[in-house]
């Protein structure tokens, strides 16, 4: 009884004596300077440095300038967002900026603790309010300040700042990248943007569901590809060793409808890659073209398409009556634009091959840059060359290991009895995979796998037939040829 009276008594005693320290301290922030004020805190604060033991540093929303958020906060906030979604009490849930997620954060004044190489942390999410200014008719609100604090025993000094710090900002911009929102960009002719505008591209969500695994290529060649992708991404340290920019050529070619469009959508969803698609035709002048490449962000493709039609990139030396013609086209070409008000675009080659792999394509680092094309003999060789376009990849007609695979997207189907005469039209006619899958796809409810095959075949006896006088033609071509041959040979003799 004696002992539950001391307790009570001692408990009262603390309970008057902070309820004073409380009062006094409420008078001072009344009646004391702020000068005084900040004396006093700025040498308590060292005073109580020699007695405690911990360190703790703050890593704030903003900087002074308050136009752009840190990079190392939004590095820790998705860092800490793993760990205090686990072991936090208070969270918040928000829609991250580039995430079609809910984001789950600390509330502020929460404390989660965090654990690296033996040595503990603790991580607290806070914020200040800025004070009161301007007149006292038109005050401008408080302002949040928001920041974390990380404390940490002082012994650990070295661990923390050189290693622990370096390692949550590494985690927290890969965990962003992988949460991130891929999207789809395009750029806009340049006298259409307004002055204020921040940024060259527009952009719309990236949600194009393409994967290798659908499309109608050949194990072996789907293989190659996906490896090649994959090995490029994770071989940073690889490309800084050589000495080389971190990017990589690729060229697609072949007839229309082979899956050029298509493997690109499926090159980003493999890598989880951004996707630029540059129309050269809008951009002015080869300076344009350079601040274009600044402003794409590190892994994304660079795309661009039909590239034989884009600009006069040919690269063809004619010359005589040739060149003449094609000169006089180009000047009646320019005097119709400037009749309409538009401007013609002035990228050469030059800028274009600078572009792919002079100085100003090492920014960023990380991207794919893709050519796409119908006629490859068109380019010039110096834009196609490997070191500019690393990899040539040919996507050509459907085989009928491309069709089963598209009869297995598109019906549900491993093996049918008409697959046999599909198989045996498919060896003697050249068809896109576009126009297999159009064949395939059910147009009703009421179509079947019957229905849709027989479409196809059809689709193919006919293409056999208007494939027949070509070949004849060509078959009596090579025939003359070799009689004309066989007689100068004879004549020779």
């Amino acid at each position: 009884m004696v002992g539950g009276s001391t307790v009570t008594e001692m408990w009262t005693r603390m309970g008057s004596t902070v309820g004073s320290f409380m009062f006094l301290w409420a008078i001072v922030g009344q009646y004391c300077p702020y000068e005084l004020r900040r004396y006093i805190e700025k040498y308590s604060h060292r005073i109580m440095g020699f007695f405690y033991p911990y360190i703790q540093i703050s890593i704030h929303e903003y900087g002074g300038d308050r136009l752009k958020r840190s990079e190392a906060y939004v590095a820790v906030e998705a860092y800490l967002s793993a760990n205090s979604s686990k072991s936090a009490k208070r969270l918040k849930a928000e829609m991250g900026k580039n995430s079609s997620n809910l984001v789950l954060s600390m509330e502020e004044y929460e404390k989660v603790t965090d654990e690296y190489n033996g040595v503990k942390v603790w991580w607290v999410a806070s914020k200040v309010m800025s004070p009161t200014r301007g007149m006292s008719y038109y005050p401008i609100p408080e302002q949040e300040k928001r920041y974390y604090m990380v404390t940490f025993h002082k012994k650990h000094r070295e661990i923390i700042t050189g290693e622990y710090l370096e390692h949550v900002v590494k985690e927290g911009k890969e965990m962003r990248v992988r949460n991130r929102q891929r999207k789809l960009y395009t750029n806009s002719p340049g006298y259409k943007w307004p002055s204020y505008k921040q940024t060259m591209w527009s952009h719309i969500v990236f949600e194009h569901p393409a994967t290798f695994e659908t499309m109608a290529l050949e194990a072996e060649m789907k293989k190659e590809i996906m490896e090649d992708l994959v090995t490029f991404s994770q071989s940073k340290d690889f490309y800084a060793r050589i000495g080389k920019a971190w990017k990589r050529g690729y060229l697609l070619y072949g007839p229309p409808g082979t899956g050029k469009s298509t493997m690109i959508a499926a090159m980003a969803n493999l890598l989880n890659y951004d996707v630029y698609d540059l129309e050269l035709t809008a951009v002015k002048d080869n300076t344009e073209l350079r601040k274009l490449l600044i402003e794409t962000t590190s892994k994304s493709i660079i795309v661009i398409e039909d590239i034989d039609c884009s600009l006069d990139l040919t690269g063809q030396r004619k010359k005589g009556m040739e060149l003449e013609l094609e000169l006089d086209m180009k000047e009646k070409m320019k005097e119709a634009a400037k009749e309409d008000g538009s401007s013609s675009s002035k990228v050469t080659l030059s800028g274009l091959l600078n572009f792919i792999d002079g100085l100003w394509s090492a920014c960023g680092g990380e991207r794919l840059i893709v050519f796409t094309t119908n006629y490859v003999h068109k380019l010039d060789p110096a834009l196609i060359r490997r070191g500019r376009m690393d990899k040539h990849i040919h996507l050509s007609y459907c085989t009928f290991e491309g069709f089963k695979l598209l009869a297995n997207n598109y019906l549900n189907l491993d093996s049918h009895p008409l697959f046999a005469t599909v198989q045996q039209l498919m060896q003697h006619t050249n068809i896109t995979p576009a126009d297999v899958a159009e064949n395939l796809m059910p147009k009703s409810p009421l179509d079947n796998a019957d229905k849709c095959l027989a479409s196809l075949i059809q689709a193919l006896e006919e293409a056999k037939e208007e494939a027949a006088p070509a070949l004849k033609t060509n078959n009596a071509a090579a025939a003359a040829a070799e009689q004309e041959e066989a007689i100068s040979n004879n004549n020779d003799s």
